[in-house]
């Protein structure tokens, strides 16, 4: 338990330590720019090119609220759809801009499930099993992206050739350890008094597809909003995307910020009006993460509200 303490204790101090870094480098690159150039970046995006971001935000919600249809289904357990969507809703908004998506976005489950008579070790395994579907879901897309995207688009040196192509190596053993796993593995593995069980085939194969569609639409959002300015294809657009998403979220850094601006604004290939990039980030990041807060905050106000007056009826 005291092992367990300090080690939650280096991650959490190492997500700080990430932010400050990061924070300093994003400071260092918007110094570059004026208030008003990266006013004029976001400003100039065309409105139909926000429509789609706001669609592709839209569908990437639904997404992530199935996570908790797919949970409820490893649990063997069944609710009514608007609790599963709520919860997921207001789960995910709450863990994408706060960090530590097991405390943040695990405490509003708790909150919701066991008032709907789900046990705390149900709760556990939920959570659990929707940290495994986003894992698997990227194993999926960094194979995928390894195939489809140019050589160029990450450099030429070897280092960074090979780098990229030992991340698809162990993608692909990840992916088919979990693959043989659901098929083979029958065993109950015990963690700290929770039994956990390897989902079937079928249940593993809807991981990976819904898990790919949420990765899928977070990046369309940017995509929206970028393509407007930068001429890139899309495959290599996903694969910068999805390298600066998963450090930005195993960073620990509340919403990977700065961490994900950091990455991706490395990666991508060719941009020299960096504050075009930003405003773009900026975009993103107001139509993907503040606006779902928001609603979710309302919506959780407000379902607070009706369930507190309806109990003192």
């Amino acid at each position: 338990m005291k092992a367990s303490a300090i080690l939650n204790k280096i991650i959490s101090r190492l997500g700080i330590f990430f932010f400050v870094i990061a924070a300093y480098m994003i400071y260092r690159q918007l110094s570059k720019y004026s208030l008003e150039e990266l006013k004029e970046a976001i400003l100039s995006i065309p409105h139909k090119n926000l429509y789609c971001a706001l669609a592709a935000s839209f569908l990437g919600y639904v997404a992530l609220s199935t996570y908790d249809f797919l949970a409820l289904k490893y649990i063997q357990k069944k609710l009514a759809t608007w609790k599963w969507i709520l919860t997921g809703f207001v789960g995910f908004s709450v863990s994408n801009n706060a960090g530590h998506a097991i405390v943040s976005g695990g405490a509003v489950r708790y909150r919701f499930y066991s008032r709907w008579n789900i046990v705390p070790a149900d709760i556990v395994k939920m959570i659990t099993f929707s940290g495994f579907t986003y894992l698997v879901a990227c194993f999926f897309l960094i194979i995928l992206g390894y195939f489809l995207t140019p050589e160029h688009a990450f450099g030429g040196n070897d280092s960074t050739k090979v780098s990229t192509f030992i991340t698809m190596v162990l993608s692909v053993i990840g992916l088919c350890i979990y693959l043989w796993a659901s098929i083979y593995y029958k065993k109950d593995l015990v963690i700290k008094g929770v039994d956990f069980q390897m989902p079937n085939l079928k249940l593993a194969l809807e991981q990976i597809f819904i898990g790919s569609l949420d990765i899928l639409m977070a990046s369309l959002v940017l995509y929206s909003v970028l393509i407007s300015f930068v001429e890139i294809d899309f495959f290599t657009f996903m694969g910068a995307f999805i390298i600066a998403q998963v450090l930005g979220v195993y960073s620990q850094v509340p919403g990977g910020l700065g961490v994900f601006e950091l990455v991706f604004s490395n990666i991508l290939p060719g941009q020299d009006n960096q504050a075009i990039l930003f405003g773009a980030l900026i975009a993103y990041r107001i139509i993907y993460y503040l606006l779902p807060l928001i609603l979710s905050g309302i919506v959780l106000v407000t379902y607070e509200y009706v369930h507190n007056k309806n109990e003192n009826i």
